[in-house]
């Protein structure tokens, strides 16, 4: 079953290639979804993907690409959207 989920992540996550990161790790996971910056400094993403897919995917968000550092990451269920692929949002 595909759930979606909001996830926020805060730290040092501008800046350090987080989002063409995020999205590499969300196409080889199989998530589907949006990825972008926030005016605040942190990165908001929507994933959608069976609970096994996302579980996975969230582990690798706490921790981010090589030079970021995560602070705080939220998640929250959120309604499908039926995304057809993963993309950054500039």
């Amino acid at each position: 079953m595909v759930v979606h989920k909001n996830i926020r992540v805060s730290g040092k996550v501008q800046g350090v290639c987080f989002r063409a990161s995020t999205q590499k790790k969300a196409v080889e996971t199989g998530i589907k979804g949006i990825v972008k910056n926030e005016k605040d400094g942190s990165v908001y993403i929507e994933a959608e993907g069976t609970e096994e897919q996302l579980k996975s995917f969230i582990e690798w968000c706490n921790k981010g690409p090589v030079g970021a550092r995560v602070d705080k990451l939220d998640t929250t269920e959120g309604e499908l959207k039926d995304y057809k692929s993963f993309e950054i949002i500039r």
